[in-house]
């Protein structure tokens, strides 16, 4: 690189070099800028930093300068909190739909927004080593031909896979490509779903991203905008359990009251909670009938009642009884 193309880079090598290697507890002197800037072929001399300084300073760099023996200058924030990149640390450490290799790549890339002194913190922390990860590094290659036909208005193909007893995928419908007009991305239960509207079915239909294999966007327009606008997609993962779809049906149930947390958990703090007695509360919502629902209510033992509508308590009953006959 010549050296006047240097000299064109130096503010920005410098506004680099403050926010990687510097924090209040580690300010850079002068000198310091300089020998680094040094070390990229960039000759400099102190005013003409101090000048650098100041063009960053009214750019909008909170560039501080300390006083005392060991001063200097240091970066005063970043454009991420130390906290918000441990969040995003955490939440891709914690999802299960991105392999080992693209965690330990996507943490490293989110390390890179602070200094390396808080990224050394936060590498300390990484622990994704035996978690529970997928093996197909697929993911983020869907979502970004998933997000392509949405922006362009074009229906997908694709085969959808579950997994057999040799821990190897094996394909839906002998291996048959689904076509699907895709909508929306969902977030639930530590996996990706696709949203989309299936013509030949006539209604919408939600597949887990990590499982769709050879995305093909055709030329075709994308069909079902009536059916995806009537869509809530605020509630629509609260109706369904581990986001399994049955028949959709409004219930009422009674709980105790000590477990309103859980009840607000997984319905929002929009649920209407009416107090039944003393001890108990009851919620009126629409769900997706599946089993999935049913266990979730097994689970609170006699603490939670179906009381209506009468069909879905006769299945609680139907399913209670079934279970007693396997466990005689």
């Amino acid at each position: 690189m010549p050296r006047s193309a240097n000299q064109k880079l130096k503010i920005l090598y410098i506004r680099d070099f403050l926010r990687r290697n510097t924090d209040e507890n580690h300010p850079a002197s002068t000198d310091d800028i300089i020998e680094y800037l040094a070390g990229l072929n960039i000759p400099a001399e102190r005013k003409t930093v101090y000048d650098d300084i100041e063009e960053l300073r009214l750019y909008g760099e909170d560039i501080i300068l300390s006083r005392g023996k060991n001063g200097g200058y240091f970066c005063g924030s970043s454009e991420f909190e130390i906290g918000e990149i441990k969040a995003l640390v955490d939440s891709v450490q914690s999802s299960k739909f991105i392999t080992e290799k693209e965690s330990l790549a996507l943490i490293k890339k989110l390390e890179s927004l602070t200094n390396i002194y808080e990224a050394g913190d936060l590498h300390r922390q990484v622990v994704v080593h035996n978690r529970i990860k997928s093996s197909k590094e697929s993911v983020f290659r869907n979502v970004d031909y998933i997000s392509t036909a949405v922006n362009s208005d074009r229906k997908i193909t694709f085969r959808y896979f579950n997994f057999n007893l040799h821990k190897k995928p094996e394909y839906r419908h002998n291996g048959k490509r689904y076509e699907l007009s895709p909508f929306s991305l969902i977030w639930d239960n530590e996996n990706y779903y696709l949203l989309g509207y299936d013509s030949e079915a006539g209604k919408m239909k939600h597949f887990r991203v990590d499982k769709m294999d050879g995305i093909v966007i055709k030329d075709e327009k994308r069909e079902g905008k009536k059916e995806f606008s009537e869509t809530d997609l605020s509630t629509y993962n609260i109706k369904l359990f581990g986001m399994f779809a049955g028949e959709e049906k409004t219930v009422t149930i009674r709980f105790r009251n000590d477990l309103v947390g859980v009840v607000i958990d997984r319905f929002g703090k929009n649920i209407i909670i009416v107090p039944d007695g003393d001890d108990h509360f009851t919620i009126r919502t629409k769900v997706q009938e599946s089993s999935q629902f049913f266990a979730w209510l097994f689970g609170f033992g006699t603490d939670c009642e179906i009381l209506e509508p009468e069909s879905t308590r006769r299945e609680m009953i139907k399913r209670i009884n079934e279970m007693k006959k396997l466990y005689r």
